[in-house]
C-alpha cells in the first residue's frame, strides 16, 4: 500500500509558522461603499474630540491605547496617498496585541529587528529593508 498523503507545503512566511499569524491585510478604500466611508467619518469626528492631543496626556492614557485611527497605532497603517487601510494583525482584537503604540516602544529604547517585526507582524528581512531605505533616504541618496 502506498502513501498517498500530499505533502505539506512548507511556508517561506517563518514568522506566520512559528507564530501562528496570519499575514496583513489592505482594504483599499475604493471597495468601501459610499455608506461605509460616510459611517467611517462619523466614527472617527466622535473619536477625534476624546483622543489626546499630546504626547503626555498620550503617555497617561489607557493600555491598550483604544484610539486606532492615530498614525502611531501599530494595529493599522492608512496609507496617506491612497487612503488604504492595512490590518497589520487582521486575526487580533486590538486588547490582545502586546504593544499598541509606537512611541511607547520608542521611549523605551532601541530594540532588535526581530522585535520591530513582531511588533508589526512583518519579518526581521522587511525591517531591515525598509531600515536600509530609510538611512539612504535621510542621506539623499533615495528619491
Amino acid at each position: 500500500m502506498s502513501n498517498t498523503t500530499p505533502k505539506r507545503r512548507r511556508t517561506s512566511n517563518k514568522r506566520g509558522a512559528r507564530k501562528g499569524l496570519r499575514r496583513s491585510k489592505t482594504i483599499a478604500l475604493k471597495r468601501l461603499s459610499a455608506k461605509e466611508r460616510a459611517e467611517t467619518e462619523e466614527i472617527l469626528e466622535l473619536v477625534e474630540e476624546s483622543r489626546p492631543r499630546t504626547r503626555t496626556e498620550c503617555r497617561q492614557a489607557e493600555r491598550p491605547c483604544p484610539f486606532i485611527s492615530c498614525k502611531f497605532h501599530l494595529y493599522l497603517d492608512v496609507n496617506p496617498h491612497t487612503g488604504s487601510i492595512k490590518l497589520n494583525f487582521p486575526d487580533l482584537e486590538v486588547w490582545e496585541l502586546s504593544e499598541t503604540c509606537s512611541l511607547d516602544v520608542a521611549d523605551r529604547g532601541g530594540i532588535t529587528l526581530e522585535e520591530v517585526g513582531e511588533l508589526l507582524n512583518l519579518t526581521r528581512e522587511r525591517i531591515r529593508q525598509v531600515e536600509a531605505a530609510g538611512l539612504d533616504k535621510l542621506r539623499g541618496e533615495y528619491d
